[in-house]
């Protein structure tokens, strides 16, 4: 996770005795509060291996390539390669790190639009082969860099065409000139990479075909992401998805069937604390039209040592923040709760966090915590950071790491950079 402290040698804490996360989350907060009360992040390894568990459950014919732009933390690419995850990586840094982890070159794609040459050069030199590709220009690009590799064609449908301001990739139409191209170059083909799932499982048949007219072996075929946390979408997934590729990609066609569940893994592993630094009251005024009376209204502006140049970057994408809890606190039923907004440090209008919510009164010193903060934000404005690097507390409960233990993720051998300590409540 770009911005975290997140060093290759993780202390994990093991969670015995009854101990959960809450507890965890708890003695670290004690531990700031005799120091510079610094915002840190707790990860829960253990999610990574539930999330797991229910991939391969609910949509058992498709093999999961983890978008290493969706969290970059060392540790989630480490759990997730002893899982046997493969990896899709956009630029030379991610490469980089996924081989680091002992990943092999085959289990990785390079993705991304408009490679830059030495990014293919880099690719050729650790034989990263499987490579993807959005237009002509780039297929001559791989041609000249990397003539060994094995491409995947991204092919764009109609649906999500028009659904997107900007669309990369091939339309049908297209695809027999350019896979003609690719034959005249001397480049292989591999696969197909989908933009939109539902609607576009026939028109991989038809590329498939094509292939196959011109000599090529097409044997993947990856359909994308867009996979939140939720099984339930998963079962609607596996309910949409499953009947069309029994129909048009049977297991006996002997194609691989990839997808990008980047979100889905990474979304709830990880929760972040912050602290109020500050804290202003405001009154607001109106008149009720219906009663004729003027109506006042108290809102509570907070301030927090983080803010939207920081971990909550994404909010500048336009992503709305869930409403955190507050640490600690049960609300009573004579409590009142009041309108609430929560902004970072930098008294910038733009580093609003929550716009809007109904949270108790607070002070300063209090401390929020933020769930489902494992996806990352936009990594140029971590410099901008009041922190910069946030640090991070691993965990796994005695029964996630057994069940790890079972799926064959040792200490040993697949997780050499952790060491286990236990943890108390």
């Amino acid at each position: 996770m770009k911005g975290l402290a997140d060093n290759h040698s993780y202390i994990v804490e093991l969670l015995e005795g009854g101990a959960t996360l809450e507890n965890v989350i708890d003695g670290h907060i004690c531990e700031q509060a005799l120091v510079e009360k610094s915002a840190f992040v707790v990860g829960d390894l253990g999610a990574l291996m539930r999330k797991h568990v229910c991939w391969q459950s609910a949509v058992p014919r498709l093999q999961p390539y983890y978008p290493v732009k969706c969290n970059r933390s060392p540790a989630v690419i480490e759990v997730l390669a002893s899982l046997g995850l493969g990896f899709v990586c956009a630029n030379k840094t991610e490469v980089s790190l996924v081989l680091e982890q002992g990943v092999p070159p085959e289990s990785i794609i390079l993705s991304g639009v408009c490679k830059q040459l030495t990014l293919i050069k880099y690719a050729a030199k650790n034989n990263v082969q499987h490579l993807v590709c959005e237009n002509e220009a780039e297929l001559s690009k791989i041609s000249r860099l990397h003539p060994s590799a094995k491409l995947l064609l991204q092919l764009t449908t109609e649906a999500h065409a028009a659904e997107t301001s900007m669309a990369f990739g091939f339309s049908l139409k297209s695809c027999r000139h350019l896979l003609e191209a690719a034959k005249d170059l001397g480049v292989q083909v591999v696969g197909d990479l989908q933009q939109a799932y539902t609607h576009a499982l026939s028109d991989a048949r038809c590329v498939f075909d094509m292939g196959a007219d011109l000599g090529f072996n097409m044997n993947i075929l990856d359909i994308g992401g867009g996979f939140t946390g939720l099984e339930f979408q998963l079962q609607q997934v596996e309910s949409a998805v499953r009947p069309l590729l029994d129909a048009y990609f049977p297991p006996m066609s002997g194609v691989q069937v990839l997808a990008q569940p980047g979100r889905f893994y990474v979304a709830s592993a990880f929760s972040l604390a912050v602290s109020v630094i500050g804290k202003k009251v405001e009154t607001r005024h109106w008149d009720r039209l219906t009663q004729g009376v003027s109506h006042e209204d108290t809102e509570f502006l907070y301030y927090m040592n983080e803010g939207v140049y920081g971990p909550f970057s994404h909010k500048l994408l336009g992503k709305s923040i869930a409403v955190p809890s507050v640490h600690k606190h049960a609300l009573c039923a004579e409590e009142g709760v009041f309108p609430s907004s929560l902004w970072g440090p930098t008294l910038d209008q733009l580093d609003q966090v929550v716009e809007r919510c109904l949270l108790p009164e607070l002070n300063v010193g209090d401390w929020l915590c933020f769930s489902n903060m494992g996806v990352c934000g936009l990594e140029e404005f971590s410099c901008l950071s009041n922190t910069p690097e946030l640090p991070v507390y691993y965990t796994v409960s005695t029964c996630d790491w057994y069940e790890m233990q079972e799926a064959g993720v040792t200490l040993d051998s697949a997780m050499k950079n952790f060491s286990l300590v236990e943890y108390s409540a």
